[in-house]
C-alpha cells in the first residue's frame, strides 16, 4: 500500500464533486507531473438532484480560487445576484408579515451591538432596516454592485442564485480543461479494500479498478462509500426539522424583462414553506413540507396556486419534480481513507441555503489540510469529524430557530414545531439566555461559524423576540451616542446606495454582454 497521498478519487459528480475536484486540483497542482492526481468517477446514468440554486458569499472566494472568471460564470451558469433572504408569513401568517436576513453585518458590528439601542430608541423600524442597508436594496430589486465594480468585488456583500445543472457542466469543463482533473464516466459496481479496511480501489463497469490513496464520496443520497460500503450510521433529525419532501418546478417569467429578485423569497405555508429564486431566464420555485402534516396532492395544489398567484398563466401545465428528504447527517464524515462531502454526508431542508456552503467548507478544509501520507490521515480525519459534527448541529439549531419563534397556530404543523420536545436543548438554552441579552460574539465557540451571531439577531428580531430586560442602562453615554451615530450612518448609506445602484436584471445583462473588469 502506497504510503503517500498522491492520488485522490472522487466518486460522484454534481456540484459537490466538481467543486471538491476544482479546489483539490488547483491547490495541489494536478495539472503538473509532480502534483496530486485528482480523478472524478461519475455515473453516466444517474442524474444530479439539480435544485441547489442558492449559495453563500463564500462561493465568490471559491470560484476565484479555482480560477473562474465571474463574467464566464454569469454567462454559462444562468446566475444572478443574491443579497439575502426574505421570510414572508413566518410569524403570524398575515399578508404583511415579512422580515429580511441580509448578507451584510449590522453597522459597526465588530465593536458595537446595536440591538439594545434599537429596542430602546427605534424598534418601530424593522431591525434589518435600522442596522443595515441591504434589506432596502433587496426590496427595491437593486444589484449589490455597479458595472464598474471589478469581478468578485462588491458594494454590498453578495452570493449567487444559479442553475445547478448548468453550473455543474461549467465546473466540469473548467476542471478538466484547465485544472488537470481526470474525468471517468462509468458506474461504480464494487469496492476493493486493503487489509486495514482502507479502500484500495473502486471497481467500474467499463474502466476496471480505479485505485487511489484517498477517496471522496460525492455520490449523493446513495452514499456509495460512506454509507453502503462503510455502513456509517445516519443521524436523522426529523424529530426537530419535520420537512421531508420537496416539490420543485421551473417557472417562466411573464415578460423577458421582468425584474429579478436579488434575494431568496421564503414564504411560509400551512405545512411548510415555498422557496422562490430568480434566475435571468426563469424562476426556481419549490414547496418544502412535512408529509406527516400534508398530503402530496395538497402540497402540489399549494405549489401550483402559489405559481398562479405570482402571475404565471401556465401554472397547471408546468412539470413538478418530487424530491424525498431524510433530514440529518452521518455520524462521522471521514472513515479510514474515505471522506463524505455533499449529500452523502447529509442534507437538511434548503432553508438558508446551507447545502452548498457545507460543500465548500468541507472541500476547503480537505484541500488545506490534505494529509501528505497515511500516518497523518487519522489525525486530520478526527479534526474534520469534530469540526463538521459541530457545524451540522449548529445549522440544525439555526434552522429550527425560524420555526420555534412563530406565533402561528393555524395548523398542527406550526403547533408541533413549537413543542419543547422538538427543540434541541442547545437552542432552548440560547433562547433562555437571549431573553436577557442579545446574541453577540461570545455566544459561539468557533471563529468560522456558518451562521454568525448577526444571523441569529436578524431572525430573532425579525420575528419579534424582544429582550425582557433592556441592557442599555449599563452603558455609558458615549455608547449611546456611538450607537445613534452608527444608525444615522446606516440611514445615510441606505439613501446613497438606493440612488446609485442599478437594477439586478440591468447589471446582469450588462455583465453577460460586456463582461466585468478584472483586477
Amino acid at each position: 500500500m502506497n504510503n503517500e497521498v498522491k492520488k485522490i478519487v472522487i466518486v460522484g459528480g454534481g456540484t459537490s464533486g466538481w467543486l471538491t475536484a476544482g479546489l483539490l486540483a488547483v491547490e495541489h497542482l494536478s495539472h503538473t507531473d509532480t502534483g496530486v492526481e485528482v480523478c472524478l468517477v461519475e455515473s453516466p446514468t444517474v442524474p444530479p438532484i439539480g435544485v441547489g440554486e442558492g449559495t453563500w458569499p463564500t462561493m465568490r472566494a471559491t470560484l476565484k480560487r479555482i480560477g473562474v472568471r465571474e463574467t464566464d460564470f454569469f454567462r454559462f451558469a444562468d446566475a444572478s445576484f443574491k443579497q439575502g433572504a426574505k421570510f414572508a408569513r413566518w410569524v403570524t401568517g398575515a399578508q404583511e408579515d415579512a422580515y429580511y436576513h441580509p448578507l451584510v453585518l449590522p453597522q459597526g458590528y465588530q465593536h458595537t451591538n446595536l440591538v439594545p439601542y434599537w429596542l430602546e430608541q427605534c424598534r418601530d423600524i424593522p431591525f434589518a432596516d435600522a442596522v443595515s442597508f441591504q434589506a432596502r436594496l433587496c426590496e427595491l430589486g437593486l444589484a449589490p454592485k455597479q458595472f464598474t465594480t471589478p469581478e468578485y468585488a462588491h458594494v454590498a456583500n453578495y452570493a449567487y442564485h444559479l442553475d445547478a445543472g448548468k453550473f455543474t457542466t461549467f465546473l466540469q469543463q473548467h476542471c478538466v480543461e484547465k485544472l488537470g482533473v481526470r474525468h471517468v464516466l462509468d458506474d461504480v459496481v464494487a469496492v476493493k479494500s486493503h487489509p486495514n479496511n482502507d479502500i484500495a480501489a473502486v471497481c467500474t463497469k467499463q474502466h476496471g479498478d480505479i485505485s487511489g490513496d484517498l477517496f471522496v464520496d460525492c455520490s449523493g443520497f446513495k452514499a456509495l462509500l460512506i454509507g453502503q460500503h462503510y455502513q456509517v450510521p445516519f443521524n436523522s433529525c426529523q424529530d426537530i426539522l419535520f420537512n421531508d419532501t420537496a416539490l420543485a418546478v421551473q417557472v417562466p417569467y411573464t415578460t423577458p424583462d421582468a425584474p429579478i429578485a436579488s434575494h431568496t423569497i421564503a414564504t411560509a405555508q400551512s405545512n411548510g414553506w415555498i422557496w422562490d429564486i430568480g434566475l435571468p431566464t426563469r424562476k426556481g420555485v419549490g414547496y418544502v413540507f412535512s408529509s406527516a402534516h400534508e398530503t402530496l396532492d395538497g402540497a402540489e395544489r399549494t405549489l401550483r396556486n402559489y405559481v398562479k398567484d405570482s402571475g404565471c398563466t401556465q401554472s397547471e401545465s408546468l412539470a413538478v419534480r418530487k424530491i424525498d428528504i431524510i433530514p440529518g447527517h452521518r455520524q462521522t464524515f471521514w472513515r479510514n481513507n474515505c471522506v463524505a462531502i455533499g449529500l452523502s454526508a447529509g442534507f437538511l431542508e434548503p432553508l438558508e441555503a446551507s447545502a452548498l456552503v457545507l460543500v465548500e467548507l468541507a472541500a476547503t478544509m480537505l484541500t488545506e489540510q490534505l494529509p501528505s501520507n497515511r500516518q497523518a490521515m487519522d489525525i486530520i480525519a478526527k479534526r474534520f469529524n469534530q469540526k463538521f459534527t459541530y457545524r451540522w448541529e449548529r445549522i440544525i439549531d439555526f434552522l429550527k430557530l425560524h420555526y420555534v419563534l412563530t406565533k402561528r397556530t393555524d395548523t398542527d404543523y406550526w403547533i408541533d414545531n413549537c413543542r419543547d420536545d422538538s427543540t434541541p436543548d442547545s437552542l432552548r438554552d440560547l433562547l433562555a439566555l437571549w431573553q436577557y441579552q442579545s446574541p453577540y460574539h461570545g455566544d459561539f465557540t468557533q471563529t468560522d461559524e456558518v451562521f454568525p451571531s448577526a444571523s441569529y439577531q436578524y431572525v430573532l428580531y425579525g420575528m419579534g423576540y424582544p429582550l425582557t430586560t433592556p441592557t442599555t442602562q449599563r452603558k455609558a453615554l458615549s455608547d449611546h451616542q456611538n450607537a445613534a451615530q452608527l444608525m444615522q450612518q446606516n440611514a445615510q448609506l441606505t439613501a446613497k446606495l438606493t440612488r446609485g445602484l442599478p437594477q439586478n436584471r440591468e447589471l446582469i445583462q450588462r455583465i453577460c454582454q460586456q463582461g466585468l473588469h478584472v483586477i
